[in-house]
Parts: C-alpha cells; structure tokens; sequence
C-alpha cells in the first residue's frame, strides 16, 4: 500500500532527510520519501502492517523534531 499525508511544523531540509532516514529503516517499510517543500510524506509499506508503521513513522518525526506531526485522516 502507498499513500501519502500531509505533514505539520516540518521545518527543515535536513530534518526531513533524517526523518526519511529513520523511516526507511523501520520494519515493513518499502519506501518512503519526506518532501520539506510540499510538506508531504510519501509512504509505501506492507499492507498487514501498514498502520503500525504508519504510526511508527509518526514517532520517528516527533523524535527528529517534537513539533513535527504526520496528519493522519
């Protein structure tokens, strides 16, 4: 499954870099791309575990930068 989420308070390049860094590594996770001008995150996981990781890539953005959020709808 691939979708993509609109992202809150991404304020920067290179933290949108190390947020698509620690995304990639998380289990489950096919591909995924964090775009600092559109403020989008692009993600394609395993649909079983989709949600998890989801979830997962939300924390990962909220340890690189705490105010940073993925909108989830």
């Amino acid at each position: 499954m691939k979708k993509t989420f609109e992202m809150e308070e991404l304020d920067c390049a290179h933290c949108a870099a190390r947020m698509e860094e620690g995304i990639r590594r998380l289990e489950g996770v096919i591909s995924v791309s964090v775009n600092f001008l559109t403020q989008k995150l692009t993600l394609e996981a395993e649909d079983a575990v989709f949600e998890k990781v989801l979830k997962q890539a939300d924390k990962v953005c909220r340890k690189v930068d705490a105010n940073c959020r993925v909108i989830m709808k």
